[in-house]
């Protein structure tokens, strides 16, 4: 048996899943456990993609980043239990791999679009806020009534506009979930064909010599 993951690609890679299907089940019911669920999976996603670049060899990408080519002849080879065992990520598991984090990364930001419009909150509130009528210069203000006008107009907007992130980021979700699914899937029949348990070399990190 030899060390294939380190210690951060792995528990990344439980934590990640676990923010993920807790912010998935909580939602609107325990919202700040949703939103810091999110913010776990934002900051490691983020954090693992930097370890792409400096971490150890099989962390890298330029381990398992490979062409749509291979990885089409790799799922081929591997649907029939021909396909070659490879140390670290496979083509496919590399895509997947890829696949996933920039669908958490989606459904992250559009979720911190919708905590900012909905709630005022979060890194983007700022950008999400209108601007204060009180800031302006006294001789500018409009009148009782035309401000509530405008006020409510805006108010009106910014709610339809969180409505809109919020199924952009509802159907991110649901996507990822898919990709989830297929993940599974691949480790299961890659494990089957492969004759090893890749679950559990993920969780200590040691797989079996070639």
């Amino acid at each position: 048996m030899v060390k294939v993951w380190d210690i951060f690609v792995r528990v990344s890679h439980w934590a990640v899943a676990l923010g993920f299907f807790v912010a998935y089940l909580t939602e609107d019911d325990l919202l700040t456990l949703h939103v810091w669920a999110g913010y776990l999976v934002g900051v490691l996603v983020v954090l693992r993609l930097l370890w792409g670049v400096v971490g150890p060899k099989h962390a890298r990408f330029s381990d398992f980043v490979a062409g749509p080519r291979t990885v089409l002849v790799y799922l081929r080879e591997l649907i029939a239990f021909r396909a070659p065992r490879h140390l670290g990520h496979s083509p496919a598991g590399g895509v997947m791999a890829i696949a996933l984090w920039l669908g958490l990364i989606a459904v992250v930001w559009t979720g911190l679009e919708v905590y900012a419009i909905a709630e005022g909150r979060g890194p983007l509130a700022a950008l999400a806020a209108s601007p204060a009528l009180s800031s302006a210069p006294a001789s500018l203000v409009a009148p009782a009534a035309a401000d509530d006008e405008e006020t409510e107009a805006q108010e009106r907007s910014q709610r339809a506009g969180g409505g809109v992130w919020k199924e952009i980021h509802e159907v991110l979700s649901n996507l990822v979930m898919v990709l989830v699914g297929l993940h599974l899937a691949g480790v299961l029949l890659a494990s089957l064909a492969h004759r090893e348990n890749l679950v559990r070399a993920m969780w200590d990190g040691k797989k079996r010599a070639e």
